[in-house]
């Protein structure tokens, strides 16, 4: 009876990949621990920990901590890092799977203007339309609005003949410019009042977490989340080109334009909550890509937890570089960003 060979190689391969996803696992746990802590009020890990443990079996650690500690905790800011967790993995898996799909590598939801699409549907119900369905009124009009600057950078693409990959990149900044224009529109023509809290959102923030309004960003990104862990193979394909797609049995136009809507759903719901945040697509599955490969069923989970662990960190230079006043995220993301941006740029120039 002959034994199975052993396939050192892989079995290697398989534990360093284990190891790298416990590590991340780590890092986020860690990452979401200095998040709860650090602010205005500093509040010590174990406390953290204590009623984190607390809530969930009551009377398991002894309350040495005020009433008022536990409120900034479990209903400031843990709600908080849970959103920052859940935005910074929905835009990076969006940024990851539109540059599969465009084989652009600039690619990303706040270039090709699905952000300004999102921001301008946000602004419409907040300053005008008003809640008229309750709480599902902003992300609704969100995504429909994202949707809307989809389609319209695919029309103007088609247009323009745009079908490089670099003139989709300006297809999307124009009609996102575009869209922000009439978004400021709407600014201009709203109540005052509500303007600045308008404005600042659109900067980019979480402050206004609730856990009454977390089922909603963690829905949609748990089930378009799984749609794309589920074509992972196809996107493998997509990056290739379309021609090998198609020979794969892929429709190649209708599954392009699917990951485009789920992309402006996943968008449109998190810009609705936490505004604008750029960059975060664009970096994230780059990083990702030289830690992992290529191989998108690696690629998309990988940037799900990236992109937490940055947006975590992200929140954390906003609270705390001129504490106790809050930056609104999006200014620290679009420094990085913009660094990483140009990093980008320099390393794929023709050698």
């Amino acid at each position: 009876m002959t034994e199975t060979p052993r396939l050192p190689g892989r079995t290697r391969h398989a534990g360093r990949r284990l190891a790298a996803l416990l590590g991340g696992f780590a890092v986020l746990a860690v990452s979401v621990s200095i998040a709860i802590s650090v602010g205005a009020v500093q509040v010590p890990l174990a406390t953290v920990w204590g009623v984190f443990l607390n809530k969930l079996v009551p009377g398991l650690v002894d309350a040495t901590w005020s009433q008022g500690r536990e409120a900034i905790v479990w209903d400031i800011r843990f709600p908080r890092a849970l959103l920052a967790m859940m935005v910074g993995a929905g835009l990076a898996m969006v940024g990851a799977s539109l540059q599969a799909v465009t084989r652009n590598p600039l690619a990303d939801p706040h270039l090709l203007g699905i952000s300004s699409g999102g921001a301008f549907g946000a602004i419409l119900a907040l300053l005008h339309t008003g809640l008229f369905i309750g709480l599902l009124t902003v992300p609704l009009l969100a995504f429909l609005g994202a949707l809307m600057a989809t389609l319209v950078v695919l029309g103007v693409a088609r247009f323009a003949e745009a079908s490089s990959a670099d003139r989709l990149v300006l297809a999307g900044v124009a009609v996102s410019f575009i869209i922000m224009s009439a978004a400021n529109v709407l600014i201009f023509l709203g109540d005052p009042r509500a303007t600045h809290t308008v404005v600042f959102w659109m900067l980019g923030g979480l402050g206004l977490a609730q856990w009454s309004q977390l089922a909603y960003p963690l829905v949609i990104l748990v089930l378009c989340g799984a749609w794309l862990m589920s074509r992972a193979s196809s996107l493998n394909a997509m990056t290739v080109g379309d021609e090998t797609a198609s020979t794969l049995g892929i429709a190649v136009a209708r599954f392009r334009l699917l990951v485009f809507v789920v992309g402006a759903l996943i968008t449109g719901v998190m810009v609705a909550f936490s505004g604008i945040i750029g960059f975060v697509g664009l970096m994230v599955p780059h990083v990702v890509r030289m830690l992992v490969g290529g191989d998108y069923l690696r690629v998309l989970p990988g940037s799900a937890l990236v992109g937490a662990i940055l947006l975590l960190w992200a929140d954390i230079a906003a609270r705390t570089v001129m504490a106790p006043e809050d930056i609104p995220i999006g200014i620290v993301t679009g420094l990085i960003g913009g660094v990483f941006f140009v990093w980008l740029l320099g390393r794929r120039r023709p050698q």
